[in-house]
């Protein structure tokens, strides 16, 4: 979920949609989601809000939590921390999201040549998500 988001750079952005795009069908839908920024959803990446205890079979129990590491304009950065009760082993992952606003979102996609049909929220989290709704036209615009 939210792979839109782990794509930071601008560049790299207008390519995947460029990719996309190349590999759509005349007719042919792009559909993914991204996190609404509003929502801040990233004041709430707290260990406090984050952790759990996990029982993996085979594995034992593990812990984790996620911590926010820093807020610079639309780009967030979290660690997820990871304790194995085994053996005390702690694994992090440290990722950087970008946060898209729905506007921005929308102009890309039309700089790629999209046409967007519809942005609906994520029936799962209502309120905290955009789902894009994008096709590719039946023949390219002369």
């Amino acid at each position: 979920a939210n792979v839109a988001q782990a794509i930071t750079g601008r560049s790299a952005w207008q390519g995947t949609l460029r990719g996309a795009y190349e590999a759509l069908r005349p007719g042919g839908h792009l559909v993914f989601e991204t996190r609404d920024p509003a929502r801040r959803a990233w004041e709430e990446w707290t260990r406090e809000r984050t952790h759990q205890v996990a029982e993996v079979p085979g594995t034992g129990t593990v812990e984790s939590w996620c911590r926010l590491l820093d807020v610079s304009g639309p780009l967030v950065t979290f660690r997820w921390t990871y304790v194995f009760g085994a053996d005390g082993a702690v694994l992090t992952s440290d990722s950087t999201l970008r946060f898209r606003e729905r506007d921005e979102v929308a102009a890309d996609l039309a700089e790629q040549g999209y046409v967007l049909q519809e942005v609906r929220g994520a029936p799962d989290r209502a309120g905290r998500e955009f789902v894009f709704v994008a096709r590719r036209p039946e023949a390219e615009a002369a």
